[in-house]
């Protein structure tokens, strides 16, 4: 009988975060046979697995990396063993910027003209080699199994109708020498000692912010043309394996990722789906799995808001969120800025974020936000080559959308089997205190879960 069928006997380890309670651990509980089930009971399936987790993290931009580097450096190693090594919080998928995103120091890309370019005599990571590299150099020492993927807010500016880095829209004559701006953005990453696993074409390709950050409208038909005519063979070609995603976009434009995939050429060289989740649910990313099984999906962006009230208090919202991506075949998370300053910068964009961690400008004290405290039960339990399980239950599984979920009051959950055969248990628990009953095969168990809480099982 495989191990997965087997009614658990081993005691359950269990980590809670409420009130002020931080990521503590509590007493074992143990399995017991079922004497009944409950109307609610959340009953585990094993047997039906769904998607590889390849890990959790955040971007890694020139805000997030200047604010490092302004650290001392035992503060600074202090602070990246906490968020990067696999003994600790372990965050393994990050997000990097190919230029300037809105949470960068100035606007540039790396080949600034004041006249088209299209041999790319002007390319330059310069400004790169400052902090960005020196910080992922680090970051990629304390956790070797770092994943790295990068995205561009905007091409050049003389690649683009309007001419500006802020905003308008990409031309088709320059797709060559954007493809090749991509491979040299690889190979000058790659001599730095820096190398990156994937990239998508555009973040948020239909949003040009009505010209306040750096931006860069993309028709469906844009990126579908660039993709399969110049990207796709101009990195292959260039001798690199580095994985392509498409879209970097919200839920609800599931369809346009449909549309992207349906194209036969451009399918070949697109891994899967950069999702954000501003708008939508993630159920969208059902659709698309549905209709195209063999192409993954990562989500790529969500970050806390430094104004908010509950910043550092929202951890059952961001387990909600966390639940309802992985429920719907995510097979990572990435929040936008690992850290920012007390005032949520550097930020030349229109938006007010927070990091997952802010860091004092003066003191360099950190605070840990409530989307930290969710990381924490996911990615310190959760193994990259970790499998989806089922969790049955009579409540929904969560939209996992970062406005649709704002009053919610749901428990909601999410299983996995680590390779190592242990299996976790993720509840995040947006209402009054309730009992839970767990049910696997002929044993139960069962768990008090406080008002506002998120709780980790784990067993082997």
């Amino acid at each position: 009988m495989p191990t997965w069928a087997m009614a658990p006997s081993s005691p359950v380890k269990v980590w809670a975060t409420y009130r002020d309670r931080r990521y503590a651990a509590g007493e074992a509980l143990n399995w017991k046979p079922v004497a009944a089930v409950t109307a609610d009971a959340i009953v585990l399936d094993p047997s039906t697995q769904k998607q590889e987790i390849l890990g959790f993290g955040g971007a890694l931009t020139d805000a997030t990396c200047y604010v490092l580097s302004q650290l001392k450096d035992d503060e600074r190693a202090e602070v990246m063993h906490d968020l990067f090594s696999p003994k600790e919080m372990a965050l393994n998928v990050c997000r990097t910027s190919i230029g300037a995103s809105d949470y960068s120091r100035t606007a540039y890309t790396y080949d600034e003209s004041d006249t088209p370019d299209p041999e790319l005599k002007k390319f330059s990571i310069d400004y790169d080699k400052a902090y960005i590299l020196p910080m992922l150099r680090q970051i990629r020492k304390t956790n070797p199994e770092m994943f790295l993927f990068s995205s561009p807010w905007t091409p050049p500016g003389w690649m683009k109708t309007g001419g500006s880095m802020l905003g308008g829209a990409m031309r088709k004559h320059s797709y060559d020498p954007y493809a090749k701006y991509f491979l040299k953005f690889l190979q000058a990453y790659k001599s730095e000692g820096v190398l990156i696993d994937a990239v998508t074409v555009q973040n948020e390709v239909d949003a040009d912010q009505d010209s306040r950050m750096p931006a860069c409208l993309w028709g469906q038909e844009y990126e579908i043309e660039f993709v399969k005519d110049h990207l796709g063979p101009t990195l292959r070609n260039g001798g690199f394996k580095t994985k392509i995603w498409v879209l970097d976009h919200n839920y609800n434009l599931w369809g346009r990722a449909m549309g992207e995939l349906a194209d036969p050429k451009a399918y070949e060289y697109i891994d899967g789906i950069a999702w954000h989740g501003y708008v939508g649910d993630a159920t969208a990313m059902t659709h698309v799995h549905e209709a195209f099984p063999e192409k993954n999906a990562y989500w790529t962006e969500g970050g806390p808001d430094i104004t908010a009230p509950d910043y550092a208090t929202d951890w059952a919202k961001w387990g909600e969120v966390f639940n309802g991506v992985l429920n719907n075949w995510s097979r990572s998370i990435t929040a936008w800025n690992v850290a920012l300053d007390e005032k949520g910068n550097p930020n030349i964009g229109p938006f007010p974020c927070g990091g997952t961690i802010t860091i004092d400008n003066a003191s360099h004290k950190v605070t840990r936000s409530g989307q930290y405290w969710a990381f924490a039960h996911f990615s310190r339990h959760i193994k990259r080559g970790a499998k989806v399980i089922a969790t049955n239950g009579t409540e929904p599984a969560s939209t996992g959308g970062l406005i649709e979920n704002k009053g919610s009051t749901a428990l909601t959950h999410a299983g996995f089997r680590n390779p190592d055969g242990s299996t976790v248990i993720v509840l995040a628990n947006r209402g009054a205190q309730r009992h839970v009953q767990l049910v696997h095969g002929g044993m139960s168990l069962e768990v008090e879960a406080p008002a506002d809480s998120l709780l980790t099982l784990q067993w082997a």
